[in-house]
């Protein structure tokens, strides 16, 4: 799945959030090194979620 990130350069680095994952943001001293943090920080969000619906009857639609 693809997320859309936005990508600040900061003093310190860089910063990167998800706007379609309220809260889910990550940083690093290079580009490079902020968009891996942000994968990360994505599978951890997508893992925590999952666990708040364990047991619920979960459904998958499209949307354009």
């Amino acid at each position: 799945m693809k997320y859309k990130v936005v990508v600040r350069q900061t003093d310190e680095g860089f910063s990167v959030s998800c706007p379609g994952l309220p809260g889910c943001w990550s940083q690093g001293r290079s580009e490079n090194e902020a968009i891996g943090n942000i994968r990360d920080a994505i599978a951890e969000y997508q893992a925590a979620v999952a666990a708040t619906l364990v047991g619920e009857d979960v459904r998958e639609v499209e949307a354009e």
